[in-house]
């Protein structure tokens, strides 16, 4: 498979409907600008779905995927190596912050397995059965993927994408649950940005301490030496300092623009993704949104290189897709706003006009009485002086 192919696939979101929807809000009750970003999200929603007025987001799903790093046994993060599948289950089990979020919004979980390091029965079939390898290599000093297993990857991906447009659903709150997942991920930032390991070294999801930001920060310049030499070719990129999860997702997002579904991105693995995908196909990222900040300086990077800016920065750092999530409500209440709020109406588009022809007419009317009046007087003033109304004729005649 060439990715570069995904670049005469992939259109963006239709132009002149985004047009029609920026002259549809010039023509609404409330005034443009008054809404702030909500306009540009609603018009970016609507060029999306091709139509004005926007519809609706009826149907969006948070689509999760997961896979242990073997780079976290360098104790590079916060959490033990290997211990991805505990963040599924407690997603599972409506346990986490991303299933809290979703259940008070409605909104259903999807977790793909693309490469947890665990017996399969530990969890549901629907979840594993996907599973493209266990585990990833260490990035540092192997491949995280073989080519094969990194094109088997990125199918996945592609065929997750599928299944959903082909379900309804209309917008995606993408998301990562992985363990060392922020180390391959700020590698493939910093290659495709030019920079050092240590301007993209965060501290994750979980938190790690000095020693262990300098331990990840070695990985990645490490990795990066690896990187370097297969920048020009994408999917060995990703089978190098990649993994199945980000493998997959960026599948994932090249596919979803193809199919022109909406999707909102969440932390530091969805941006390196991105970026990888944008790559691939330069058009891609006019179907994504930022949801968040999530304080790792290499999303900080990949989003600027993208021209992505983040909905919200509330400091959630949790990943998950949580921090997405939470971006939720305002892009369904921008949606609500174009198609709800009414159009001017004459009346209310020609006050300053109505006022200004009444005013007029009002000082029409009183001349016409003043003069009325005057004849009047006049009139009467003949009369008195004994003169006939024919005689008055007669001399106004003369």
């Amino acid at each position: 498979m060439n990715l570069d192919d995904f670049s005469d696939l992939i259109q963006r979101p239709d132009g002149g409907i985004r047009r029609d929807a920026e002259e549809r809000r010039e023509r609404l009750s409330v005034r443009p600008g008054a809404l702030g970003r909500l306009d540009e999200l609603g018009e970016w929603l609507s060029a999306a779905q091709g139509r004005v007025p926007v519809r609706p987001v009826e149907q969006p799903k948070v689509v999760l995927f997961a896979a242990d790093h073997g780079v976290a046994t360098l104790d590079v993060s916060g959490r033990a190596a290997g211990s991805a599948h505990t963040l599924v289950r407690a997603v599972l089990d409506g346990a986490s912050p991303v299933a809290v979020l979703a259940r008070a919004q409605r909104v259903p979980v999807r977790v793909v397995d693309a490469g947890l390091d665990c017996d399969p029965g530990l969890l549901p079939a629907e979840v594993t059965r996907h599973r493209v390898r266990r585990g990833s290599g260490r990035i540092d000093i192997e491949d995280a993927l073989t080519s094969e297993e990194a094109l088997a990857a990125l199918e996945l991906g592609i065929a997750i994408a599928d299944e959903e447009a082909d379900s309804g659903t209309d917008l995606v709150v993408l998301g990562d649950l992985s363990v060392g997942g922020t180390t391959p991920a700020s590698t493939l930032i910093a290659a495709l940005c030019g920079t050092d390991a240590s301007v993209v070294t965060g501290r994750g999801g979980a938190g790690i301490d000095d020693l262990a930001w300098m331990r990840k920060c070695a990985a990645i310049r490490d990795a990066l030496r690896r990187a370097r030499p297969v920048l020009g070719d994408q999917l060995a990129l990703l089978s190098t300092v990649g993994g199945a999860d980000l493998a997959a997702m960026t599948g994932f997002l090249l596919q979803a623009s193809v199919r022109r579904m909406p999707v909102v991105l969440d932390g530091v693995v969805g941006a390196a993704c991105a970026l990888v995908a944008q790559r691939s196909a330069f058009r891609a990222p006019d179907w994504w949104l930022a949801g968040q900040v999530s304080g790792e300086p290499a999303q900080a990077k990949a989003l600027d290189r993208m021209a992505l800016e983040p909905l919200l920065d509330h400091g959630v750092t949790v990943g998950e897709g949580a921090g997405a999530l939470l971006a939720l409500p305002l892009v369904r209440a921008a949606a609500a706003l174009a198609a709800e709020l009414p159009e001017k109406t004459a009346d209310a588009g020609g006050t300053e006009d109505g006022a200004e022809d009444s005013a007029d007419g009002a000082d029409g009317e009183s001349a016409g009485n003043a003069e009325a009046t005057g004849a009047s007087a006049d009139s009467g003033a003949a009369t008195g002086n004994g003169a006939s109304a024919g005689t008055g004729a007669s001399a106004d005649a003369r």
